[in-house]
């Protein structure tokens, strides 16, 4: 078994001893738990983003907040991880609530996460078994502990923006303020950089290393901390260190009545 974060079908296939988790997602759309029941690698356990991996909103805080610890805990017990289980996950293929979740276990701190590289997809596409019936996995009795990975608020964006490189990964027309489709406010945060997540390609690392080479301490946000994720984890897949990420984004920013710019990068 290759260390890397992205693994094939075939190597997923064969490794065995991981608590396999399905992440299905669409932003803004119904669950997908339906889609699990009709048919999921063997032995995935179901998890909804929304609700079981992400905290619920508030006022601030961002669409998608990490979860509390402790609520965590208890849904990744349901599914029965303990500590040291290792850990695979996968959506749809686009890798954006799977990174997401890759990023908030291993903030949790379970060490050994993978992504499914094309998701169910690539899994069905090598002529991979799938299965309908739930798992009944025992209770386990994983133990939480927060910071694993490095979180920015607010406070912290800002002045990673005035020392170091701040990357919006949203498209460069929401970056620049001419179209915003999910948050009252357009635009981006000041002294921020803009590096669209569209064209980090998850299959070619070569050009994610290259992309990200003249930004020497890059740190991530995006609209709620998802497409973000996925950032993260084409830059760690690619040998960088995991960046830290501002979960809360640009729907905390904007929550928080903080500066906003807008036009090209100054």
């Amino acid at each position: 078994m290759r260390s890397s974060l992205l693994i094939s079908a075939d190597q997923a296939a064969a490794w065995t001893e991981a608590v396999r988790i399905d992440v299905r997602w669409t932003l803004g759309g119904p669950p997908k738990e339906a889609e699990y029941a009709a048919g999921h690698l063997p032995g995935a356990v179901w998890l909804d983003f929304d609700r079981d991996v992400c905290g619920p909103p508030g006022p601030v805080g961002g669409r998608h907040p990490l979860p509390d610890p402790e609520a965590l805990q208890a849904v990744l017990r349901t599914a029965g991880l303990n500590d040291g289980d290792p850990v695979l996950v996968y959506d749809d293929g686009d890798g954006m609530s799977a990174a997401r979740t890759w990023w908030t276990l291993r903030w949790a701190g379970v060490e050994d996460v993978r992504v499914l590289s094309g998701g169910i997809g690539a899994w069905t596409a090598a002529d991979l078994p799938l299965e309908t019936q739930a798992p009944q996995r025992p209770e386990g009795g994983l133990t939480v502990r927060p910071g694993g990975l490095p979180v920015l608020d607010a406070d912290g964006a800002a002045a990673w923006a005035a020392e170091h490189d701040l990357v919006d990964v949203r498209s460069p027309e929401r970056y620049r303020g001419e179209f915003e489709p999910v948050d009252p406010v357009a635009g981006h945060i000041p002294g921020a950089v803009n590096r669209f997540l569209g064209e980090d390609d998850l299959g070619d690392l070569d050009a994610v290393r290259t992309r990200y080479e003249p930004l020497a301490a890059p740190a991530f946000y995006c609209g709620s901390g998802v497409g973000a994720a996925r950032s993260a984890l084409a830059l760690t897949a690619a040998g960088r260190p995991t960046p830290p990420l501002y979960i809360g984004s640009w729907s905390d920013w904007t929550s928080r009545d903080r500066e906003v710019a807008r036009g090209e990068e100054s």
